[in-house]
C-alpha cells in the first residue's frame, strides 16, 4: 500500500495546484452534453472509425494527418493490439458484425507474425527483433474480449500460450521484465515501461476469469502488490501515484474475486485522474501559465475516463469505496461529454481531403492516431455504462449467449 509519507506528499502537492489555479485562472469548467444516446453515438461513431482503418492484411491505418492528407506509414503492434480489444468490445456489446469481422482480421494478422519458445508465444516488433510485454498483454485482453462477446473459446490456447510469455516475463516480486530480445533468447535486463505492468496485470485477471485453477490469480496479485506499493518508486514517478488506467482495470477486475482493495491507493489513484479531467474541462487551467498546449489528444483524454470509469466498478463492488462514487460520476460525465464535443463529426468530415478517415476521429495538432479512437471508445463505453448505474463490464449474459448459440462454434 501507499506509505503514509507518499499520500501526504500526493496530497500537498495537488493541495498546492489546486490552490494555484483558483488564485491564478480559476477558469469555469466547460464540459459538454453527457446524456446516454450522445455518447452512444459518439461511441458507435468511433467504431466506425476503427473499423474503416481495417486494412485488406489485417493491419490498421495507423494515423492521418489531415491539414496534409498525408497516410502515417509507422505501425506498432501495442497499438494494434489495442485496438482489436476495443473492436471486439464493440461487437461485443453493440452486436457489431463489421466490428468483429475487422477484428478478427486484426488477430490473424497477429497470428502470422507469432514467436514461440517452450509453451509461450509473443507478438513480435515489426522489425522482428523484439517482443514487448504490452503486446502480449493487450491481445490476452483482446482475445478476452472476444470469448465474452461469441461465447467461443477457439482461441483458449493461444490465450494460454500468451499467458505463459507474461509469466515468463514476471518476476518473483509481481514486477515485469519489459522486453524480450527474440535473437538473444533473453530477456532485456535494461528495458522498463510505465504501462506495460498494468496492462499485463488486466491480462493476467482475464486470464484467471477464463481458466480458474489454473494459477493466474496468484500472479494478478503479485502485480497487483507490485504495481501499488513499489512502481512508482521504481519508475520515479514525479508526484504518485502514475494515472495507470491499465491498472485501474486490473484491479475493477479483482474486485470481483471479492478482494478488498486498498483504499489509499484507489482514493488518491480517483483524484489523481478526477484533477487531469477538471484541468482539461477548464481548457488546460495552468497549461496557458506554464506555457504548454491547452488541450491533451483525445487518447490521452480517453485514458483518464477510462481510468475513472474503472474505478467507478471498484467503487460500486467495494462498500469501503462507496462514498468516492458520486465524485467519480460528477468527473466521468464531464470527461465523456468533453470527448464527445471534441470528435470530428459528419459537416466537419464533409469539408476534408478525405471525409472517412476525418468523421469520428479526434485530432491533435491535425493529427489522429488509431489509438486516439480506441481509448475514446472505450471511454465512452465504460463511461455511459457507469452513468447509467451498469456495473457489469462485458455483453449482457443474454446476449453473449444467442451469439453462442447461433455460431456454435468453439463448443
Amino acid at each position: 500500500m501507499m506509505t503514509l509519507r507518499s499520500v501526504a506528499v500526493v496530497a500537498l502537492f495537488w493541495a498546492v495546484v489546486l490552490g494555484a489555479t483558483r488564485i491564478l485562472v480559476a477558469p469555469s469548467e466547460t464540459c459538454g452534453d453527457a446524456a446516454a444516446p450522445h455518447l452512444r453515438r459518439s461511441a458507435d461513431s468511433a467504431a466506425a472509425w476503427m473499423t474503416r482503418a481495417a486494412q485488406p492484411d489485417g493491419s490498421y491505418l495507423y494515423g492521418y494527418d489531415r491539414d496534409s492528407d498525408r497516410v502515417s506509414l509507422d505501425y506498432n503492434e501495442v497499438r494494434h493490439a489495442g485496438v482489436t480489444m476495443a473492436l471486439y468490445q464493440a461487437a461485443g456489446r453493440f452486436d457489431d458484425a463489421g466490428a468483429l469481422a475487422a477484428a478478427d482480421a486484426a488477430v490473424a494478422w497477429m497470428e502470422g507474425r507469432l514467436v514461440r519458445g517452450e509453451g509461450w508465444a509473443a507478438l513480435p516488433t515489426p522489425d522482428g527483433r523484439r517482443a514487448k510485454l504490452g503486446s502480449v498483454g493487450l491481445a490476452v485482453v483482446a482475445l478476452a474480449e472476444r470469448r465474452l462477446a461469441t461465447g467461443e473459446v477457439r482461441y483458449d490456447a493461444l490465450m494460454r500460450e500468451l499467458g505463459a510469455f507474461i509469466a515468463r516475463m514476471q518476476r518473483p516480486d509481481g514486477s515485469f521484465h519489459a522486453i524480450w530480445l527474440i535473437d538473444a533468447g533473453s530477456v532485456d535486463p535494461t528495458a522498463t515501461s510505465r504501462f506495460y505492468p498494468g496492462e499485463a496485470l488486466w491480462a493476467l485477471a482475464l486470464l484467471h476469469e477464463a481458466f480458474p485453477g489454473a494459477g493466474w490469480d496468484r500472479r494478478a496479485r503479485a502485480a497487483a502488490r507490485y504495481l501499488i506499493e513499489q512502481r512508482d518508486e521504481d519508475e520515479m514517478i514525479p508526484f504518485p501515484p502514475l494515472p495507470d488506467h491499465w491498472l485501474a482495470y486490473g484491479l475493477a477486475e479483482m474486485a470481483e474475486w471479492d478482494l478488498p482493495a486498498d483504499e489509499a491507493f484507489a482514493r488518491a489513484l480517483a483524484g489523481r485522474f478526477g484533477l487531469l479531467i477538471r484541468t482539461e474541462a477548464q481548457e488546460g487551467g495552468l497549461r496557458p501559465v506554464l506555457g504548454k498546449p491547452t488541450r491533451i489528444s483525445g487518447g490521452s483524454l480517453g485514458v483518464l475516463v477510462e481510468g475513472l470509469a474503472a474505478l467507478w466498478r471498484l467503487s460500486v463492488a467495494d462498500p469501503r469505496l462507496s462514498h468516492l462514487t458520486p465524485a467519480i460520476e460528477e468527473r466521468l460525465a464531464c470527461g465523456a461529454a468533453i470527448l464527445a464535443r471534441r470528435q470530428a463529426g459528419a459537416d466537419e468530415a464533409a469539408g476534408s481531403a478525405r471525409p472517412s478517415l476525418v468523421e469520428g476521429a479526434w485530432f491533435h495538432h491535425g493529427e489522429t492516431r488509431m489509438d486516439d479512437q480506441q481509448h475514446a471508445f472505450s471511454a465512452l463505453l465504460y463511461a455511459g455504462d457507469a452513468l447509467q448505474g451498469r456495473a457489469q463490464r462485458g455483453p449482457d449474459d443474454l446476449l453473449a449467449a444467442a451469439v453462442a448459440a447461433d455460431s456454435g462454434a468453439g463448443r
